[in-house]
Order: C-alpha cells, then structure tokens, then sequence
C-alpha cells in the first residue's frame, strides 16, 4: 500500500519572510542559513544551536513582537519537533502565532502558515481534535487571501484531507485531495513533482477504501 504523503511544516528563510524590511545582522544571517543547510541535511541536533543562536540575535535586533522575530521562533520549533521535543516545540510555536496575529492580522496568509505548522505538532503528536480546526482555520485564512486556485490552498487541502485519512474518514479526505490535485495541475503544470505527490495522496486514499481499479496510475 503506497504511503500518503503530508505537506509539512514551513522552515522560512529570513529573506523569503513578508514586511522584513529592517535589515538583519550577517551573524543572524548567517546563523539561519547554517542551521537551514544543516536541517535538510537532516543533522537537526547540530542545527539547533543555530536556531537557538538565531533567536537570541533577532530578538536583540528586532525585538520580541516583530513578525522576523516569530518566524525565527517557529523555525526553532521545526527543529525541536524534528527530534520530538514536542513540549519545547508547542509554546514557540504558540508565541509564535501570536506576534504574528498582531502585527499582521489574523487573515494575514503568515497567520495561516503559523496554523498549520502548530496543527502539525498536534497531528504529530496523534492530538487530531485539537488539529483540525487549525487546519481549517489556515485553509479559509489562504482561500480568501489568496483565492481558491493558489497553490497554497492546496496545501492546505492536503493537511486537512491528511489528517481525516490518518483518522479513517476516506469519504472526507477524498474530495479535498481532488480538488488539491486539480489547482496543483492548473497552478503549477502536469511536469511538477508536487502533481506527483497529489497523485499519491489520491491513490492511498482509493487504495484505503478498496478502490483498487481507480488507485491504479
């Protein structure tokens, strides 16, 4: 049986973060690329030092309610949760949320990616009730920030349909891992490995509910 897949949490550069117009330290920087190239090399204790070290040098240079400041803490909580340490994960993750609600609006897509990076935790962790209205809350924050057809909609399809495919609630997860298939194919192209990985979450879910003719590629 094919196993599905779950788009995960948001490791985010500091480049890549939304009204990071204060320009960041090279030791900050430099600390969060290192601890980047270390968490995908999957050497995530070693990345945690850089993190750690991230922390401090945001919260000194932009201080304890900007938005770079959250996104610092909460790729802090990625590295904690990769190695299990959920208790640690949870409150950056919290805080994290938090700062960014205020300084953004709760609407704001980054309060969506904060959700879902907290649901994940929760989902991780088998708290699946506690999850879900998470996953429902950054679906309806991006579809109407984004509109229906983003692929970060899709994103968020997937969570949710994931989450109600983990729980054995097939019928619910089926129709959502179809309409994340069909904005990824219009979005992003047929070529594009994410096409792949939809295509996988489809067939898992068919396979679940005995579906073998329509699991078939």
């Amino acid at each position: 049986m094919r196993a599905y897949l779950l788009a995960g949490v948001f490791l985010v550069l500091l480049s890549l973060w939304p009204g990071n117009a204060p320009a960041q330290s090279e030791a900050l920087t430099r600390a969060s690329q290192q601890g980047q190239a270390l968490h995908q090399a999957g050497r995530h204790g070693e990345a945690t030092r850089y993190f750690e070290k991230a922390v401090e040098l945001g919260r000194r240079e932009f201080g304890r309610e900007h938005p770079t400041t959250a996104m610092l803490l909460s790729n802090l909580a990625v590295i904690y949760r990769a190695q299990g340490r959920y208790a640690e994960a949870e409150p950056l993750h919290k805080r994290a949320l938090a700062i960014v609600e205020k300084a953004l609006g709760p609407e704001h897509p980054s309060v969506a990616t904060g959700l879902n990076n907290l649901a994940g935790l929760y989902r991780a962790q088998g708290r699946y009730a506690e999850a879900e209205p998470l996953y429902k809350l950054a679906l309806a924050i991006r579809e109407k920030a984004l509109g229906p057809d983003h692929p970060d909609v899709a994103q968020s399809l997937n969570n949710l349909a994931g989450l109600y495919h983990a729980r054995g609630r097939y019928a619910a997860a089926e129709p959502l891992y179809q309409r994340a298939l069909e904005i990824v194919e219009k979005a992003l192209g047929p070529d594009h490995p994410e096409l792949a990985i939809d295509l996988n979450n489809l067939a898992a879910v068919y396979h679940a509910q005995g579906h073998y003719g329509a699991a078939e590629p």
